[in-house]
């Protein structure tokens, strides 16, 4: 059982590290843009990832837009 905790947790390890990559990767390319285009390659870059909603993709995009890595990488 602990064995399978632990692989939970690394997998889950795993997607908020390429989650995080992928907000970085765009805030790194994107900073200071217009907060529509940020949310289209959000939209595009994050599809699918379990819990990023139109408010928290909206949110990300803000701080982009202004030139924060939300990311804290």
């Amino acid at each position: 059982m602990a064995e399978s905790s632990l692989r939970r947790t690394n997998g889950e390890h795993e997607a908020n590290r390429a989650l995080f990559g992928t907000v970085h990767e765009v805030a790194v390319r994107y900073a200071g843009a217009d907060v529509s285009q940020v949310i289209a390659v959000l939209r595009g870059r994050l599809a699918g990832v379990p819990g990023m909603d139109d408010h928290g993709i909206r949110r990300i995009a803000e701080e982009i837009s202004v030139g924060r890595d939300p990311s804290g990488l």
